[in-house]
């Protein structure tokens, strides 16, 4: 996580579950006027977004931010395409790692620091299907042993 991380506006809860996230990188995102405003109001879906490296570029797909409702003709598209802001040696060494089999950048969340936006990227392998279900027994286990030793203190 990074230091300092200011107030979060969206987070993909679906993202741990569906991938071993091995890395993260904080990026900006290049916005509209509109766009700011309906992300500090929270109206930013970040579910089915994932990132994309593309002529030397990151790219935020499928970022779901909703119309600013005061935006009248100046509006923006809701699922644009946005480029995000790292530095030249992280966008290389994620090229480096994006082209190795089952690499994919998902992003994590979505918060405001120092008055910009950022997006926490997560480097993640996919999980299989036994993978979800060996984390999901592993969750339940925990809960099960938390509940035992909450009903031994009473």
């Amino acid at each position: 996580m990074p230091k300092g991380q200011g107030k979060v506006i969206a987070q993909n809860r679906k993202a741990s579950h569906d991938y071993f996230i091995e890395d993260t990188y904080e990026a900006g995102i290049v916005l509209q006027g509109t766009e700011i405003k309906s992300i500090r109001a929270g109206k930013v879906s970040i579910k089915d977004a994932h990132a994309r490296i593309d002529r030397g570029e990151v790219k935020l797909i499928n970022l779901h931010i909703a119309e600013y409702e005061q935006g009248n003709r100046f509006n923006h598209d809701p699922t644009r395409t946005r480029k995000l802001l790292l530095n030249r040696k992280e966008i290389d060494k994620l090229i480096g790692l994006t082209q190795q089999k089952g690499y994919s950048l998902i992003p994590l969340k979505i918060y405001i620091k120092n008055g910009y936006a950022k997006v926490l990227l997560g480097l993640g392998k996919g999980k299989k299907k036994y993978d979800k279900r060996e984390d999901l027994k592993r969750k339940q286990m925990k809960r099960d042993v938390d509940r035992a030793i909450k009903e031994h203190m009473r």
